[in-house]
């Protein structure tokens, strides 16, 4: 079956791709911002420093949620939405095993990430808000855009939701 007629077979949303800032998402209504963390508890390099620039709550709560994890979800695939402004949340996505390199290849886990969009798609459509994000899990984490690409397309399109993936320029 074509693209096209899959789509509208199983009514997919498309991914909208945007130059600019995923940290200024470009849409009305309500928006998550959608970016892969570490299980390791660091915050401090990357997309991170944007969302830090702009909001002190995420990186905040990310670092509780990981201080107390052993009486939380905190792992990989887990999902924790901070509310940055009014319209505005941030997932925190645990798609990464450690910061670096190591002999089991890059840290993206790209089943966790995966388990992290079918969530966010389920809270996207709760709150019926679109996402936002930058070229997730292919920065620092080492993965591959596309292997990424589809898992956005089975979460989050398939569920019917917005998408707006950015390329900072």
């Amino acid at each position: 079956m074509a693209d096209a007629q899959l789509r509208l077979a199983f009514r997919m949303t498309t991914i909208t791709y945007l130059k600019g800032d995923a940290t200024a998402p470009q849409a009305k209504g309500k928006k998550i911002i959608a970016h892969v963390c570490n299980d390791l508890g660091g915050w401090g390099k990357g997309f991170v420093v944007a969302i830090s620039r702009r909001w002190t709550e995420p990186e905040r709560s990310y670092r509780d949620w990981h201080r107390h994890r052993s009486k939380n979800d905190f792992a990989l695939g887990a999902v924790q939405l901070v509310q940055a402004e009014d319209y505005v949340w941030v997932a925190n996505m645990i798609g990464q095993r450690g910061m670096k390199t190591g002999s089991k290849g890059p840290p993206v886990r790209y089943q966790a990430i995966e388990s992290c969009l079918i969530k966010v798609a389920e809270l996207s459509v709760e709150l019926s808000a679109s996402v936002h994000m930058p070229r997730i899990g292919c920065g620092l984490a080492g993965g591959k855009w596309e292997r990424i690409e589809p898992l956005i397309q089975q979460s989050l399109c398939a569920a019917q939701v917005p998408v707006f993936v950015y390329d900072f320029v």
